[in-house]
């Protein structure tokens, strides 16, 4: 376990702290995604709610002390430059922007590399996966991303196939997850790995988080099973993905792309062979069977959340496509995993 490594002479280690983190962040990384895990460390490294931090510490390390920005504007100062990683039992990279992971930041990469050789466990938050990746640091591993990320992906790392259906991935020391609230999830797993089950439901209560989630649970998001490189039907879909449960029409789609209907339609037939409304109805029927198979929500609320007009709109078109009612797929669903 990470927290019972020996540290040479000459490398302190702080005082007391049963886990301690080490910050990686990019330039226009996630805020939401660093400052879920950090505050799940905050609320339980104190024994008296004060935000001291005693149980667990951490810092935003960095090439150099310029504040690093987040995607939406703010800015972080670094505590301090980059030293020995082996001060810290994980060091964690919060990604952010998918057009910033493009551009290497060779500091990053060789303290990353150098964390490593050192047997210290390597996280990546939201495209922090990424990162670890073109940094050479997940071969043989199994990364998630986010099912928003997942063609994104694939389109960088050619042969290699995330995992986007869960919130986070432990695979010996790479840990890896999708962002958002999830990474609060695997923050609550480290906690309670190295300190204990009661600190870590504490944070996650407190930051009124209804328990702690597996790794393996399922994405609040479906990744496309639609695969092109295409980058205007990419595009189209991810503007689907966001509007499940008010679906666009295929006019509107085009106008947001700023392109023809006719020629949104050609791409579509060409990348994918379907339209863009066929496309959309398969989109908005796998969010309805995912959420039959992962929830217990009513077949009311789940046609709602996938756009169609009503439960019996949704059976018509569930049957149509995957041949049984919502009802009976559900039924059929929970005998599978019972």
């Amino acid at each position: 376990m990470a927290a019972n490594k020996v540290f040479p002479r000459g490398v302190p280690r702080e005082q007391n702290a049963r886990l301690t983190v080490g910050f990686v962040l990019v330039q226009r990384f996630t805020l939401c995604a660093f400052a879920n895990f950090v505050d799940v460390l905050r609320l339980a490294a104190d024994e008296g709610d004060r935000s001291r931090p005693i149980q667990c510490r951490w810092k935003v390390i960095a090439p150099d002390l310029r504040p690093i920005t987040a995607s939406c504007g703010v800015s972080v100062q670094p505590h301090e430059v980059f030293a020995s990683p082996r001060l810290f039992d994980y060091i964690v990279v919060v990604g952010g922007l998918i057009d910033e992971t493009d551009t290497r930041d060779e500091k990053v990469e060789a303290f990353l590399q150098q964390a490593a050789e050192a047997g210290v466990p390597l996280v990546g938050l939201c495209t922090g996966t990424f990162i670890l990746h073109r940094a050479g640091l997940m071969e043989g591993y199994r990364g998630c991303v986010s099912w928003f990320h997942h063609l994104d992906f694939l389109s960088q790392f050619d042969g290699l196939k995330p995992v986007s259906d869960q919130i986070f991935v432990v695979d010996r020391d790479r840990l890896t997850c999708s962002g958002g609230t999830s990474t609060a999830h695997l923050a609550a797993f480290l906690v309670d790995r190295h300190i204990g089950k009661a600190q870590s439901t504490k944070s996650l209560n407190i930051m009124m988080i209804s328990g702690a989630e597996d790794g393996g649970a399922p994405q609040p998001g479906l990744t496309l099973d639609f695969r092109t490189k295409d980058p205007l039907v990419r595009k189209a879909l991810l503007l689907m993905q966001q509007n499940l449960d008010a679906p666009l029409s295929v006019l509107d789609v085009a106008r947001h792309l700023e392109v023809g209907k006719r020629c949104l339609e050609r791409h579509f037939r060409d990348a994918l062979g379907t339209s863009p409304l066929s496309a959309f109805i398969e989109m908005r029927l796998l969010h309805a069977r995912h959420m039959l198979e992962n929830t217990d929500k009513s077949i009311a609320m789940i046609a709602a959340e996938s756009g169609f007009c009503d439960s019996s709109h949704l059976s018509r078109m569930f049957r149509r496509r995957y041949a049984s009612t919502p009802q009976g797929f559900r039924a059929s669903a929970l005998g599978r995993s019972a």
